[in-house]
């Protein structure tokens, strides 16, 4: 039986395509239509779902849409007559996309696809609990989702059981934890939906300075997790900003211009967001330990991409264990809604393990092989060297330890917003000037912002405070979680370096990994395990064989404002058009240097007379 689940029409719209329960193919819009966040309805990515599971649309049993439309549509409503007046020019500007596009979903399916089946629309936060808790490893959990809002549900909690989830509680719109972080990347300048990770990364620079103001005026936060806004100083219900003119004067200005140097407030103020967020989760996360009672939780929601508080919510927090959904956000409702339809629609039978998951490294997307990367090689005549299987760790080994930044495409697309191996930038970890130049010369983007480390399973825990006292060890194969570098691995900060303030503190190296360690001594850890990407782990060993360090840098691979590359030509332009010394595609290795000048696709079209 084959499942096609659909997440569209607010951001990062995604296709995932299930076949008796077991994940064929998904991946995000974006990487085809190379947009950033493509919210439109998944044409490519629903074509190329189909293409690796080996079937047209007439063969598919099922198709789940992630939302329902029409409850959105009320919700939508609501508000608007609620603010009226005030909210008309919110209301103009979004009702021709709901008139002719967003309540006609099952007609747009059915046309798009050439589709006669039936059409299932789980909740919105039923599709994120789905994705939480049915590709989990566990037989129970608890699940807690949040995110900015679905059709009004904006955080909730249950019981997954076998083949069934229950919703027990919810809270709704407009109280959201998910916007009340997206007023804060609004008002600091960065873009909603997509500059939230750089607010996190922010944060360590800054002191909690503006908390009480927090708690005092804009949230009204209970010991069980439970909270209310004071809508009084936000827009979102009616306007097109996220904040107000009281917000701004509670915080003594208006926001930051977009592209503007970021002062020392905006680090204070995203610390002080990311310390109320934290501790909203973790009040909410002993809630759903004392109410359900259960040893293990399951993670999923835009908000849970927040991995620094999922290192706290390991470490601090009541669960034994916790599992957090890669695709955390709406391209994950596509996975959810598929797998609700399969589960608890048709009610299958679904056992686990409880130790590993069925997300199977999230490699989900379409892969491209030897064949076809020489083939485009070849007709463009770019010169490359050819290597062995064998080869391959140990030259890649050697170029990263000679500090080389090395663009790494093997496999099958990542589905979700990590690289992870997959379509990566790999580079040496000890480097000290391995995070400024990635930064700046590679990915184009702000030099506060850390790099993650890709470390051997068996090792992460010498390096990193991963695993709690007490408890089983940790793997962390989606970097989902944030933990600080071990007090042996770091090195003393001298007295002037202790008195830099802002971004200045980068330029003290803090451990024996300075690429990977951010201000505040942690890390984004991913462990690898040779069973999900064999490749990979390989060439991180052979890098420990050589020297000593179990670890390396992942950066995704793309620069500032792109998605993630996708295809061979995807790749190579990212390649040319940066600082990377080597670029690997399959057993491909091009030596930035013997490349000749650069052509865009047109003009390679051009030249060389290609179809």
């Amino acid at each position: 039986m084959n499942i096609l689940g659909i997440s569209a029409y607010y951001h990062d719209s995604a296709a995932c395509l299930i076949r008796d329960g077991k994940i064929i193919s998904a991946v995000q819009e974006e990487r085809f239509s190379r947009k950033k966040h493509d919210s439109r309805f998944p044409e490519l990515a629903i074509k190329s779902c189909l293409e690796q599971a080996g079937i047209t649309a007439d063969k598919l049993d099922y198709v789940a849409f992630y939302d329902k439309p029409f409850i959105k549509f009320e919700r939508l409503l609501e508000t608007y007559l609620a603010y009226a007046p005030v909210g008309i020019r919110s209301f103009v500007k979004a009702m021709p996309l709901w008139i002719k596009q967003k309540l006609w979903i099952p007609d747009l399916i059915r046309k798009k696809l050439g589709y006669e089946g039936p059409i299932i629309f789980p909740e919105h936060h039923e599709s994120h609990a789905a994705s939480a808790f049915f590709p989990s490893p566990f037989q129970r959990a608890a699940f807690l989702t949040l995110d900015g809002v679905g059709e009004w549900t904006t955080t909730s909690f249950g019981v997954g059981a076998d083949n069934r989830l229950e919703i027990d509680y919810e809270i709704h719109f407009p109280h959201s934890l998910g916007l009340l972080y997206s007023a804060f990347t609004y008002y600091t300048g960065f873009k909603v939906n997509s500059g939230e990770y750089k607010m996190m990364g922010l944060a360590p620079y800054g002191a909690p300075k503006y908390v009480d103001l927090i708690l005092e005026h804009l949230i009204d936060l209970k010991e069980d997790g439970s909270y209310k806004l004071n809508m009084h100083y936000f827009n979102y219900c009616s306007g097109l900003t996220m904040t107000n003119d009281r917000f701004h004067e509670l915080f003594g200005g208006p926001p930051r211009k977009p592209e503007s140097k970021v002062s020392q407030k905006e680090m204070d103020i995203a610390r002080s967001i990311q310390v109320v967020t934290e501790e909203v989760i973790l009040r909410t996360v002993h809630h759903v330990h004392r109410m359900t009672k259960e040893p293990c939780l399951c993670l999923a929601g835009g908000v849970a991409l927040n991995c620094v508080a999922n290192g706290r919510v390991l470490r601090e927090g009541p669960f034994e264990k916790i599992w957090v959904q890669p695709a955390a956000g709406d391209a994950g409702g596509a996975l959810g809604a598929a797998l609700f339809v399969w589960y608890q629609y048709l009610e299958n039978e679904r056992k686990a393990d409880n130790k590993h998951d069925f997300q199977e490294g999230s490699y989900w997307g379409p892969a491209y092989d030897n064949g076809y990367i020489e083939a485009y090689l070849d007709a463009r005549k770019i010169p490359y060297k050819r290597l062995s299987d064998e080869e391959i760790p140990d030259v890649v080994a050697g170029l990263i330890a000679k500090e080389k930044v090395i663009g790494w495409f093997q496999g099958r697309v990542e589905f979700g917003p990590r690289a992870l191996g997959s379509r990566s930038i790999i580079g040496d970890a000890r480097s000290s000037q391995m995070q400024t130049t990635m930064n700046l010369k590679i990915k184009f983007r702000e030099s506060f912002r850390p790099f993650a480390p890709s470390v051997l399973a068996e090792h992460a825990d010498e390096w990193f405070e991963l695993t709690p006292p007490g408890k089983e060890p940790i793997s962390s194969p989606y970097m989902l979680l944030v933990a600080p570098v071990k007090a042996e691995k770091r090195l003393a900060v001298p007295p002037q370096g202790q008195a830099l303030k802002g971004i200045e503190k980068l330029k003290v190296c803090r451990s024996e990994v300075p690429a990977i360690t951010h201000v505040d001594y942690t890390a984004r850890i991913q462990t690898v395990h040779p069973e999900t990407n064999p490749r990979y782990y390989a060439i991180i060993k052979r890098f420990y064989e050589k020297t000593g360090c179990p670890l390396i840098v992942n950066t995704s691979f793309n620069v500032r404002g792109e998605p993630i590359v996708c295809t061979p030509e995807d790749a190579y332009q990212c390649f040319m058009r940066t600082q990377m010394d080597y670029l690997i595609m399959g057993n491909c290795l091009l030596d930035k240097k013997e490349q000749p000048s650069w052509y865009e696709e047109e003009d390679w079209q051009k030249t060389f007379e290609l179809d």
